[in-house]
């Protein structure tokens, strides 16, 4: 799949993804926030790759009012809502852009680089990894939350990971052990009904690009597949993330400041 394609299936995404998914996924979001809102930084600005609609925003405002933060997107209907996000803070910017390669001018600046459920979406989320530790200055902090290969071994996420890979080919799960050492972290999500979880997996998540390229009528085939194999009544699952957290050593006599 193109960048293109991708971006162009975020846009479509991005309303459902904001009202749906955002305040669902608020968990992790604070989980992988907080590691740079209770850290140490050294002066610099904060870096959000795949920032969709900004949901980190508030609580880096929060901690560090200041701080130029900007949140990269691919996905141009994604940053219109970053931007509706950010418009109340000055210091504050959204722009679509290529988070995998981020531009050179990053390049050793950065005190802090966050990033929630966009690594997994990349074309190399290793080589977009070292991409954005490259980013950091010296005692910057990197923390990422990523959805590994499997999520969950029952759940919507899983149904419906099963569901879409008979219907295509095998990907490659290896890019998650070039990452290293990881945490796992877990929350409880519900979903009014199996129909429910479908229509925002399929309308405004990662299965848009899916559905924009094989169409309606392949997709409610598909449809009909994941509700058939699904439970009845609301759905209560504990998906499983993985949080890699990077500390650059800090350089000799260098001055820490933000947040003890």
């Amino acid at each position: 799949m193109t960048g293109g394609e991708l971006a162009r299936a975020w846009d479509d995404a991005a309303d459902g993804y904001e009202r749906y998914f955002v305040p669902r996924f608020a968990p992790w979001v604070d989980a992988a926030v907080g590691v740079l809102t209770r850290a140490r930084l050294p002066e610099g600005p904060i870096l959000v790759p795949c920032c969709g609609t900004f949901p980190e925003l508030p609580a880096l405002v929060g901690a560090y009012p200041e701080r130029e933060i900007v949140g990269i997107d691919l996905s141009p209907g994604m940053i219109a809502l970053a931007r509706e996000r950010a418009a109340q803070w000055p210091n504050v910017r959204a722009v679509v852009g290529d988070a995998a390669t981020l531009d050179p001018r990053w390049h050793g600046a950065c005190a802090g680089v966050v990033s929630v459920f966009g690594l997994q979406q990349l074309p190399d989320p290793a080589a977009a990894l070292d991409n954005w530790v490259g980013a950091l200055r010296p005692g910057g902090l990197l923390s990422v939350m990523f959805w590994p290969p499997e999520v969950e071994q029952d759940g919507p996420f899983a149904l419906m990971r099963r569901v879409l890979n008979r219907h295509r080919p095998p990907g490659d799960d290896s890019w998650a052990d070039r990452l290293g050492d990881t945490e796992p972290v877990s929350f409880p999500m519900s979903h009014a009904d199996a129909a429910a979880v479908w229509r925002a997996m399929a309308e405004s998540g990662p299965a848009r690009a899916f559905a924009n390229a094989r169409g309606e009528e392949f997709m409610r085939a598909v449809e009909r597949e994941f509700l058939e194999l699904a439970p009845i009544g609301p759905w209560h699952h504990r998906p499983t993330a993985s949080l890699k957290v990077v500390r650059k050593p800090p350089a000799m006599n260098g001055v820490m400041n933000g947040p003890a």
